[in-house]
């Protein structure tokens, strides 16, 4: 009895032709992913030895914590946990560059305005600066701004000082921010009818050249 030919043979797309054809599409977008991987900033806010205590003594292990962003306006951060440091620091970068978010600046600088964020027993305050300030801010809040690419930032901590608890509020914080571009699109209205300074110069520019 003559076996059938199996689905996904040399004239069916599924031989070897094909498979070396989905790898070379694949090569341009791993090129790409590998780029943006190299124009990531990544710091380390804090690393943090465990011991286990086993039948034939302590077995170590280390916990990092780490934030990585674009200096553009993307960040993230992550945790990873390993036996060697190096790995563990591997593992929180990867799970940072997984989990970035987008935040709106003004003027590539500074906030939109003040916001608060909390999470557990971590609550952060992050205001607005005008340009010269700087980051003004603890530690880790320090980090989280510096790879955001954040030039003038004022930030207090007004809860626990634990560095996890202090990143995850002030991402929480940073989540909540917006922009007045965002706000006029959601609100059906221009940009110009919710900030007082763009409405009393476009109406200026109406009287001139009305002359009214």
């Amino acid at each position: 009895m003559a076996r059938e030919p199996r689905a996904g043979g040399p004239g069916e797309g599924g031989g070897e032709g094909d498979r070396r054809r989905r790898r070379s599409d694949r090569g341009p977008e791993r090129q790409q992913e590998r780029e943006q991987g190299d124009e990531l900033k990544d710091k380390l806010v804090t690393i943090n030895r465990v011991a286990k205590v086993v039948k034939g003594g302590r077995r170590f292990s280390f916990a990092a914590l780490v934030v990585v962003g674009d200096e553009k306006g993307r960040v993230g951060w992550g945790a990873g946990k390993a036996r060697e440091v190096p790995e563990a620091i591997r593992k929180a970068t990867e799970r940072a560059k997984k989990g970035m978010i987008k935040v709106p600046m003004r003027e590539g600088r500074t906030l939109h305005h003040d916001v608060t964020g909390d999470f557990g027993a971590g609550s952060v305050i992050l205001r607005a600066a005008p340009a010269g300030t700087g980051i003004i801010a603890g530690g880790p809040m320090r980090a989280v701004f510096e790879t955001l690419g954040m030039g003038d930032v004022v930030a207090k901590c007004t809860g626990t000082t634990n560095p996890h608890n202090m990143v995850k509020a002030t991402f929480a914080a940073l989540g909540r921010c917006t922009s007045p571009r965002a706000v006029a699109a959601r609100r059906g209205k221009k940009v110009t009818d919710l900030l007082p300074q763009k409405r009393e110069a476009a109406a200026a520019v109406e009287v001139e050249s009305t002359g009214v």
